[in-house]
């Protein structure tokens, strides 16, 4: 009954991140911590999930030529070491078996939470400010250090998404959005997922390492996600945006501020 149940889960977060293209860390974790896992098995579990599940986006956007491998690149060179990083200094087993590591996570999981709604709410605004109302100045000067700038972008993203799960999706595009604001969306999009791979897998390894993956769970969520991302993504055309994007909005503020006060 329990693996019916995590099926089902599975294949609700999968629908909406087919119907929205966000929901894998920012839905899942919370829905897994709401099934009573401590928060580390929940995002351990979560962040392996994302690779298998971002990895067949990945490959389709690099077929379409939808992925800039070089940014990815200088990405991962900020990300992946700082994941490495946190998983050997802090995130060690004597930490974890301390009181404060639960609730390292769960303030991680709330804050990012708020910046992915924040994010859906102003990613519009945002597109258009990146591409039209940027002083001359500044975007002179971002271009020109946009190598460094990415690095230290992927530093943020491979510690948040290592404590929380959460960053991988909407907000490292929002950030690639303003870094790279002559680049297309749908560019965007791909760069971000196929640099999310690696970076979830890498952070996930860290708690399987550390026992904090289930492994049978994983095996369920996926089992009920796989197909559901491929129904929503078809039938996300037929249902309003804007509806979608205000219930997902709503549940996400909602989630991120009962983490980051709990």
């Amino acid at each position: 009954m329990e693996f019916l149940l995590h099926i089902l889960a599975g294949a609700g977060v999968g629908f909406a991140i087919g119907l929205t293209g966000v929901g894998g860390g920012s839905l899942m974790t919370p829905l897994l911590l709401l099934f009573g896992y401590p928060a580390p098995v929940a995002i351990g579990t979560d962040l392996l999930y994302a690779a298998i599940t971002k990895a067949g986006g990945a490959l389709s956007h690099h077929r379409r030529g939808n992925v800039n491998w070089k940014i990815v690149g200088i990405l991962a060179l900020g990300s992946i070491p700082m994941s490495i990083l946190l998983h050997t200094l802090v995130l060690n087993q004597r930490f974890q078996e301390s009181q404060a590591f639960e609730e390292l996570l769960t303030s991680s999981l709330g804050i990012m939470l708020i910046c992915t709604a924040l994010i859906l709410i102003f990613r519009e605004k945002l597109r258009k400010s990146a591409i039209e109302d940027r002083p001359e100045l500044l975007m002179h000067a971002l271009h020109k250090r946009r190598g460094v700038v990415t690095w230290i972008m992927g530093l943020l993203l491979g510690a948040c998404v290592t404590l929380s799960s959460v960053g991988a999706g909407a907000f490292g595009a929002a950030l690639l959005l303003v870094i790279y604001s002559r680049t297309s969306a749908v560019k965007i999009i791909g760069t971000d997922i196929a640099h999310a791979v690696p970076l979830t897998f890498i952070a996930g390894l860290g708690y399987l390492a550390s026992g904090y993956v289930d492994l049978v769970l994983l095996a369920s969520l996926l089992v009920g996600s796989l197909p559901a991302i491929v129904l929503g993504t078809r039938v996300s055309s037929q249902v309003p945006d804007r509806i979608l994007q205000w219930i997902l909005t709503v549940l996400l503020l909602s989630l991120g501020a009962y983490y980051s006060i709990g």
